[in-house]
């Protein structure tokens, strides 16, 4: 995709999408993701959300399998849906990462 491209697509968006966007293009350039944090003695290390012991990979898995974001709230009281939104665009913009800790964390 050229920048050109790019572009269009991003006028083309809702003010509260390109909010989002720029959200995410600025994360992006520095590890300070707004409501996501690491710690390495808290959840082995593993991205969560912040404030709690709640890794994205857990959240990720969850929808997976089948839970809405509803479900999630529900099961998970301490949470927003600021910090669910935070938890997607987390995972969406580290794949490999998200992968990695389901693999290592998945029970035999």
């Amino acid at each position: 995709m050229t920048l050109k491209e790019l572009e269009q697509q991003l006028l083309a968006l809702s003010p509260a999408e390109k909010v989002q966007a720029i959200q995410l293009l600025a994360q992006s350039l520095g590890s300070n993701w707004q409501g996501i944090e690491k710690t390495s003695r808290v959840c082995g290390g593993e991205a969560r959300i912040a404030k709690t012991r709640i890794p994205v990979w857990v959240l990720v898995e969850a929808r997976r399998l089948g839970y809405s974001d509803a479900d999630l709230l529900t099961s998970y009281p301490t949470i927003t849906t600021t910090d669910l939104a935070n938890a997607w665009v987390y995972a969406q913009t580290h794949p490999d990462e998200i992968e990695l800790a389901i693999e290592r964390n998945q029970v035999a």
